[in-house]
């Protein structure tokens, strides 16, 4: 604790307690050593109060609370902690039941209470548990458990789950971190960090009326007063079901059992909505991210769109990028982040804490360069306060995607992409080729770079061997089937595309898929300056960002808005499918949905659009905007819009030739106009 503050100047007074007079002389040598004012008291935890030693609290800065509340019959102080520890002590505690119930009386409301000790538990034991704050790393196989309870209890050291599954119970979870020790056999253990269940808010029903509010744009229910938070609300105007989030739901179910909330309600920052992270919908993304940033250009959005700081905004998370531009450049009164990939919101909160807790330099290394040696220590000691327990535990698990000597944009399904053109110019001797590319200071300069390039990065043969797989272009590119079929349409009915129409469908695909990426890369190098302005290619080809050429939100001006306090505190992060979020909107909330190029990923033959396009006429005022990108030049689900409330615009059509913006890479931008209600 010392290496992260000066215990004995940031503490008004610090006990430590233990039942071992041999440890205690110990402890108190240390201290006198170390010149540190500390109290250590001999005694039974379960009967340890501060009332009791008074005369030791007199003779420090220590000031007593007047607690009512806490107060028992003739005693108006109470002195209560801000802060208890315990270190592999409750693995050894042999009535630990009442050990933890002692605790929960001697933490001030508002205190926090950090545990760290040894475990061994299967998943089968948490199942079921919402408010345990994440099981990323928590299974411990059979022949594991086995082993390390046997070789523990040789020491009188007891590692059922019992002990943990009581902790968590009787406390709030803030944050939660399963670990293994390679260094000695790889002994698991968890570090917790918890609070009152109900010391967020002076009621669980208030927190619980707050993020609801704010996650689904209903008004805010004023919750009855007294000291039962399950008591019925005052009269007021009823809230329909459905705009009820999932969040809200999930609480009232552990409320109504005596459970604690789910860990999300008792973070520093309530931008992360709960979810469920057992859900097979979450979990067949394994722990990676498809999209380390944002394929998207955001500088024609704006253009679009004209967001001004008025507007309720929809968008997909993906990398975060186009979000952050929006909170730049407008600063709108809400925006709502959704994808249903749990670590794409990770990487968001990532980011967003980066900004809150770090400096620019230590920004730009991050994002910028890709690579941060210290970056465990900022993650643990900067950047946690500012996440969710579920984003700290997964980048505790990927410290190395940013420590190592290869670039954080190495990983996930784009940084397949970008090792491929690592690879290829390698294999190829195109390694100086590209860096002039990157680095040519005029457009004719780099177009004459680019056609040394072109006939290796288009090659027919590269394309039939690897870029226009199945595989890749779902892995890399982020291309499904759907999509891959609106890209094979476009091909076969267009007059001015040269193709044949081949019996076999791979033939097909294969064709369609040449022509979409020559359409789409040979624009981009002929139009836009890679070194100066087109920032997405060039992280594609080197893996990195410059100075001179990166997201608006990676400039010092940038840094200097979002640091700010209140930069985030509009922002709502929801982890779900797009169209359980937009049904349980308030109606007539939102002014702009920015959906990318998600109706693409719909099967023409189910009702999944109609019920998505349904659910967006709902949730747009009148005049509300639909901002989508689309890989065909005439969608099936156009019609879709225009038969529920929509007038549809096609804003950009990229032909043949044309490069419509930075990132060239859909073949239409739309914008779909509420122009009615549905009945």
């Amino acid at each position: 604790m010392h290496a992260f503050l000066d215990v004995p100047e940031f503490f008004s007074a610090v006990f430590l307690v233990d039942l071992s007079p041999s440890l205690c002389e110990v402890a108190r040598n240390r201290f006198q050593r170390l010149g540190w004012n500390i109290q250590v008291v001999c005694e039974d935890a379960r009967k340890f109060h501060l009332e009791d030693h008074l005369e030791l609290l007199d003779d420090t800065k220590a000031t007593a609370r007047n607690l009512p509340g806490y107060a028992t019959a003739g005693v108006e102080l109470v002195y209560k902690a801000d802060l208890i520890t315990m270190s592999y002590s409750l693995s050894m505690i042999p009535d630990y039941y009442h050990v933890v119930d002692s605790i929960v009386s001697l933490l001030a409301p508002t205190g926090l209470i950090g545990v760290v000790d040894f475990y061994v538990q299967s998943t089968v034991e948490t199942a079921g548990r919402n408010y345990v704050g994440g099981s990323f790393n928590r299974h411990v196989n059979w022949l594991g458990r086995v082993f390390w309870r046997a070789w523990f209890d040789c020491d009188r050291v007891s590692l059922e789950g019992a002990r943990r599954d009581y902790l968590e119970y009787r406390f709030g979870t803030k944050k939660i971190l399963d670990q293994r020790n390679y260094l000695l056999m790889g002994i698991p253990y968890y570090v917790f960090l918890g609070c009152h269940c109900q010391g967020v808010y002076a009621r669980s029903q208030d927190l619980l009326e707050t993020v609801d509010a704010s996650c689904t744009e209903s008004p805010q229910v004023i919750p009855a007063t007294g000291h039962d938070f399950l008591l019925p609300l005052l009269p007021q105007p009823a809230i329909p079901v459905e705009t009820r989030s999932k969040a809200y739901e999930s609480a009232i179910v552990n409320l109504s059992s005596n459970l604690p909330l789910p860990s999300t309600f008792y973070q520093s920052h309530q931008a992360r909505i709960y979810y469920d992270e057992r859900l097979k919908k979450h979990t067949q993304f394994g722990h990676d991210y498809l999209y380390s940033f944002t394929w998207e250009d955001p500088r024609v959005d704006q253009r679009l769109l004209q967001i001004s700081d008025s507007d309720t905004i929809l968008c997909l998370t993906s990398g975060g990028d186009n979000l952050l531009e929006y909170l730049i450049t407008a600063n709108p009164r809400r925006i709502h982040a959704v994808d249903l990939n749990p670590n794409q919101n990770h990487l968001l909160e990532l980011k967003v804490a980066a900004f809150q807790a770090l400096s620019y330099a230590d920004v730009w290394k991050l994002f910028g360069e890709g690579h941060h040696s210290d970056f465990r220590r900022l993650l643990v000691s900067k950047l946690s306060p500012h996440m969710s327990s579920q984003a700290f535990q997964f980048w505790m698990k990927h410290v190395g995607r940013f420590a190592s000597s290869t670039s954080f944009y190495d990983y996930g399904g784009s940084g397949h992409a970008i090792k491929l053109v690592r690879s290829l110019s390698w294999v190829f001797g195109l390694r100086q080729e590209i860096n002039r590319l990157c680095n040519c200071k005029t457009r004719n300069e780099q177009r004459e770079t680019w056609s040394k390039i072109r006939p290796i990065i288009l090659s027919r043969i590269l394309h039939w061997a690897l870029v226009g797989t199945e595989w890749f272009l779902w892995k890399a590119a982020g291309v499904p089937a759907a999509q891959r079929q609106l890209i094979i349409r476009d091909a076969m009915d267009l007059p001015c595309q040269e193709i044949s129409r081949p019996e076999r469908l791979s033939d097909a695909t294969g064709e369609a898929m040449w022509d979409y990426i020559v359409n789409t890369l040979d624009p981009v190098a002929q139009n836009t300056l890679l070194s100066e302005e087109n920032y997405h290619y060039l992280l594609t080809l080197t893996g990195r960002y410059t100075r001179r050429c990166h997201p608006l939100y990676l400039g010092p001006k940038a840094h200097t808005k979002l640091s700010h306090p209140q930069a985030f505190s509009g922002l709502r992060i929801h982890t779900d499918e797009l169209n359980e979020i937009i049904q349980r909107f308030k109606p007539t909330s939102l002014t702009i949905a920015i959906i990318m190029d998600s109706m693409d990923w719909f099967d023409p033959s189910t009702a999944a659009a109609s019920t998505q396009v349904c659910a967006l006429n709902r949730a747009l005022k009148l005049k509300g905007r639909v901002l989508l990108r689309s890989a065909g030049l005439k969608p099936w689900y156009v019609a879709v819009f225009e038969k529920h409330g929509f007038s549809t615009k096609r804003v950009a059509a990229r032909l043949p030739g044309m490069c419509v913006d930075r990132v060239n890479m859909y073949a239409s931008t739309w914008i779909m106009t509420k122009v009615g209600d549905l009945s």
